[in-house]
């Protein structure tokens, strides 16, 4: 890629706020980190979507006539939807015409389209979703987050190599602590299938493993990966949104229905509350790396707006610049 933009393909109607937010975020993309962006939707649709920015020559638009809901169910968008942007992206990726694919469209159709077409890294078992959180102490890694309800111990074990993968060449954690989500930090604690994993992932990865971790673990920042089944790890994603929109809502009416002496104090901290609200926005994180695949594929959140898309590129350029795939490669490589 020497002397050449990177080249990152955008679902251009995946989502609920596209085309509109995708494309403004695309455009952001173009200027604020000099890439190119492959817009992938209806032509005439993006087309007109277009004509509110001008000329932008760092974007191109690739036809896809089909439109996938939220709601359409993975299996009929592997047979019945082959012209739409998740295939349009994902053989772009695979042709090696397109570095990374970002979608904020339908999870279920971009894992199952990406992993059958770009297919998986050698090896892999099951690709994962890896999504950052903020912690006390930092960023941390829970893996899966969603992709997979149900898991075999070794899926857990591979989802904590990549883990740490992810954890040393994406977030720069020099020696990055394994965690494994259970309901008690004691050995014995868990499921039949926490407690499979915690000998494959002990004995495996002794210098990493820390062990069991609870919930409340992932905020203190005990470890830099958490390792779990996707039920368990979307559930938890989900609960800490839910949190921190519950934390925001009574700050805020709090701060209103309180004494005009506090509304000055409050006043006074704007910037701090800024920083604060920030620091939990999912937005500044961008996407999710589906880990596994043999590309770069980044699965932004659904409901994201231009602010969101924009940083779900930058951590798929992040990816593709680390050689995130090559390093899962190298890695597993390493652990046979």
């Amino acid at each position: 890629m020497s002397g050449e933009k990177m080249r990152i393909a955008v679902d251009g109607v995946g989502g609920d706020r596209a085309p509109g937010e995708v494309i403004k975020a695309s455009v952001d993309a173009c200027e604020k980190y000099d890439t190119e962006i492959i817009l992938l939707g209806p032509k005439e649709l993006l087309e007109r979507e277009m004509l509110n920015y001008g000329d932008v020559s760092n974007i191109s638009i690739e036809n896809a006539s089909q439109i996938v809901s939220m709601d359409e169910k993975p299996t009929n968008v592997l047979h019945d939807f082959k012209d739409s942007a998740f295939f349009k992206g994902a053989e772009l990726v695979k042709e090696g015409k397109a570095d990374a694919f970002v979608s904020a469209g339908n999870t279920g159709a971009m894992l199952a389209v990406s992993t059958f077409v770009i297919g998986r890294i050698k090896g892999v078992e099951r690709p994962a979703i890896a999504t950052v959180v903020p912690s006390i102490k930092g960023d941390v890694i829970i893996i899966d987050a969603g992709a997979n309800v149900t898991c075999k111990p070794s899926h857990l074990l591979q989802f904590a190599l990549m883990g740490k993968i992810y954890a040393k060449n994406i977030l720069s954690i020099e020696k990055p602590g394994i965690g494994l989500l259970s309901n008690g930090e004691e050995r014995e604690k868990g499921t039949s299938l926490v407690k499979e994993a915690y000998t494959m992932i002990s004995e495996k990865m002794p210098d990493d493993f820390y062990g069991n971790v609870e919930g409340r673990d992932i905020g203190i920042g005990t470890v830099d990966v958490v390792v779990t089944d996707g039920f368990s790890g979307n559930v938890v994603l989900k609960t800490m949104e839910g949190t921190a929109k519950l934390f925001n809502s009574t700050l805020k009416k709090t701060v209103m229905d309180s004494s005009f002496t506090t509304k000055i104090g409050a006043l006074l901290m704007r910037k701090v509350f800024a920083e604060l609200k920030k620091r939990f926005d999912y937005r500044e994180y961008g996407g999710s790396f589906l880990v596994g695949v043999n590309g770069i594929s980044v699965i932004a959140h659904g409901s994201s707006d231009a602010l969101a898309i924009r940083n779900a590129i930058r951590i798929a350029m992040r990816g593709v610049e680390m050689d995130l795939v090559g390093k899962i490669k190298e890695g597993l490589e390493k652990e046979k």
